[in-house]
């Protein structure tokens, strides 16, 4: 179990910007098309002025690795078993 630091800013915390990170591909799910990392960069750090693009790597290699997100050049979208309901019983 990942467990941060009882001391560290949880609004830096790499867990919580990547449910962020989620949530901004999340309008891309129904077209299945790859959105640019550029854009997701730029909304990422219009919402606090202490995130860096270096911390926005760190999250992406973070998703990726646990095998939320998929990459396509340039590109980035969520892998598609986030959008099918897990099923339990089979």
């Amino acid at each position: 179990m990942i467990i941060p630091h009882p001391e560290s800013d949880l609004r830096l915390n790499i867990m919580v910007l990547g449910a962020e990170i989620i949530e901004l591909l999340k309008p891309t799910i129904k077209s299945n098309d790859y959105i640019l990392v550029e854009k997701v960069l730029s909304a990422f750090l219009k919402n606090d002025e202490r995130r860096t693009p270096d911390l926005f790597i760190h999250i992406l290699v973070f998703l990726y690795s646990v095998g939320l997100i998929d990459h396509k050049g340039y590109k980035i979208k969520l892998t598609p078993h986030l959008t099918e309901p897990l099923n339990l019983f089979s």
